[in-house]
């Protein structure tokens, strides 16, 4: 392979995340982390080689490799561990650690995936690995990550702010103008997704006062981002608008939820509203079909 062919597919990983296979909207990405939270970049670049480094040791199926699905995870947990503690060699080894294991285990997902009634992996090695890790590290003492001041918050109208922090929440970076930079990138790749990306993350803000829900969290966009991946995998999956909405609504309920348990959401409750949509979806399908099989049948 090519360096230009390598630095193409690593790209694509990076859109991955928002489930996009697009090499430019990976690099928009890449340079949003770049100018706005430089101190994830050492994470997300180890994540992004080592991912498909290993996969390919692993010998994991090449076309996924070159579809940046063996990077997408890795390249989240490297994102996450540095926002969360101080770089150090501990946290350089927990890092290099989390993200080899996190291959194995999307191995495992994406074959359980392809079976007949597999449900799709989405960031579910992420989630799992995530908490395992973050645990980890609180409990070997690493010490907590300086918290950044935000540039451009404030610039525009609080709604916007934190409608535009929903698109960059989902890679950690809680600058506005980030958010907006990555939601035009979407723009430019593929308008449906950032049509129903905009939706949850709007959609959040509107939902959440009206559920009662955290008004600090709506604001963050920490629940915009579930909404945001909701609206775009299943406006992917389903041609039908009902569907992302569903995800998007799912999404936003499911969030308090993990705070009950004393878990870090992440990206779970987009993962699960999905899942409860497509799960949904097939069991409509199941109890359709016998009735409109007796409305074709005149004996029936």
């Amino acid at each position: 392979m090519s360096p230009i062919q390598f630095l193409r597919t690593r790209l694509i990983g990076f859109g991955q995340i928002y489930l996009q296979a697009d090499a430019r909207f990976g690099l928009i990405l890449l340079l949003a982390i770049v100018w706005s939270a430089p101190q994830l970049l050492p994470g997300a670049l180890l994540g992004a080689l080592l991912g498909p480094l290993t996969a390919r040791f692993v010998r994991e199926p090449q076309a996924d490799i070159d579809a940046g699905l063996h990077d997408y995870n890795p390249i989240l947990i490297g994102l996450l561990l540095p926002f969360q503690f101080q770089w150090s060699l501990g946290l350089a080894m927990l890092c290099i650690a989390t993200i080899l294991t996190s291959v194995a285990v999307q191995a495992v997902l994406l074959r359980q995936s392809r079976r007949r009634f597999g449900l799709p992996a989405y960031t579910l090695a992420f989630v799992l690995l995530g908490w395992v890790s973050v645990t980890l590290g609180t409990a070997v003492g690493l010490a907590p990550a300086t918290a950044l001041g935000c540039l451009s918050c404030g610039i525009a109208n609080p709604y916007l702010d934190s409608a535009a922090l929903g698109f960059g929440e989902v890679i950690f970076l809680g600058e506005p103008l980030a958010g907006l930079t990555i939601a035009l990138g979407l723009l430019l790749v593929d308008r449906r997704a950032a049509f129903w990306a905009l939706a949850g993350t709007a959609g959040a803000l509107a939902v959440a006062p009206l559920l009662g829900l955290p008004a600090a969290s709506a604001q963050a966009g920490l629940l915009g981002l579930n909404g945001a991946l909701a609206g775009i995998a299943l406006s992917l999956r389903f041609s039908h608008p009902l569907a992302p909405l569903c995800g998007i609504l799912l999404a936003v309920l499911l969030h308090p939820a993990f705070a009950l348990v004393g878990l870090p959401a992440f990206t779970a409750p987009f993962i699960l509203a999905c899942w409860l949509v497509i799960l949904g979806q097939r069991l409509l399908h199941t109890l359709v079909r016998p009735l409109r099989r007796a409305g074709g049948n005149p004996r029936a």
